[in-house]
């Protein structure tokens, strides 16, 4: 039976995760070979209809979503419905993306690039910055105090390969829960923005609306950082780092209640005051 008229249809995915971490052999101070856990980091070359499109460097953990993700929030598609499929090859190191209807004005974006802070990314195609006056966040949403200390402390004990390995940075999607917050999805990679695109592409997947959920990630407050959550619908973003000059005054432009310096009971709120209730 086909998919009724309002419900994306699901592409298809080869589900190829990257074994996250890998054993070496090193020297402690006192001398002694300790097996030591580090990071894969591998590179992953997006074709779109056969069009090599770009390199990210990948931990590996969500290929899929990571893909999905990175089309979304360089605004090349405009829905899950654009894609046919993604496959993703490890023997060489690629993704064959099919879309239905080629990409959005791919001449134009994938011809325009801004240099960026990003890690294992470093380009934002297309004049994202010249999008931002067309996001509209939810204004009626709000964040406790109790709220943002309860993320605070489920990140703080989420099993995570930075505690294994390190080396990754880590973004989480999470929703207010009955006295507390669920964090509804974690993910690491070699890049922050490597994480955050994985999570827009697994909100596509799960069909899953932002308005009502918080962003947290490990990195830094950038211009591109706060542009992508807000691109997903996400009025709340909140980070153990700093922010950057661009990052705030952009917060400030769409009205995103931005929170930086995030650990234990400490915090500093940095835009979006009228959102946040203590």
């Amino acid at each position: 039976m086909p998919p009724a008229p309002d419900t994306p249809r699901r592409p298809l995915l080869s589900h190829a995760s990257h074994p996250l971490t890998v054993t070496i052999p090193a020297i402690n101070e006192l001398g002694e070979a300790v097996p030591t856990p580090i990071a894969g980091e591998f590179p992953l070359t997006i074709y779109v209809d056969r069009r090599e499109i770009v390199t990210l460097m990948t931990l590996g953990a969500a290929p899929e979503a990571l893909t999905i993700g990175w089309l979304r929030n360089q605004r090349l598609v405009a829905s899950l419905d654009d894609i046919e499929s993604v496959q993703v090859d490890w023997e060489v190191n690629a993704v064959a993306v099919t879309t239905r209807n080629g990409l959005i004005d791919a001449e134009e974006r994938l011809g325009s690039r801004t240099v960026t802070t990003g890690c294992g990314q470093g380009t934002v195609f297309g004049g994202l910055m010249d999008e931002i006056d067309a996001i509209r966040l939810p204004a009626e949403r709000r964040l406790s105090q109790a709220t943002l200390y309860a993320l605070m402390d489920a990140v703080r004990v989420h099993e995570s390969i930075y505690k294994q390995a390190g080396a990754v940075h880590g973004c989480a999607l999470a929703v207010p829960g009955a006295g507390g917050c669920d964090i509804l999805m974690f993910v690491e990679d070699v890049g922050r923005h490597n994480a955050v695109d994985a999570i827009a592409g697994q909100m596509w997947l799960d069909g899953l609306d932002g308005g009502d959920k918080i962003f947290y990630t490990t990195g830094r407050l950038t211009s591109e950082m706060v542009i992508k959550t807000a691109q997903m619908g996400i009025p709340f973003l909140v980070s153990r780092s700093g922010l950057t000059q661009m990052g705030w005054e952009i917060a400030r432009k769409i009205g995103l209640t931005m929170i930086g310096r995030a650990q234990g009971k400490h915090y500093l709120l940095f835009t979006g005051e009228e959102r946040f209730t203590r």
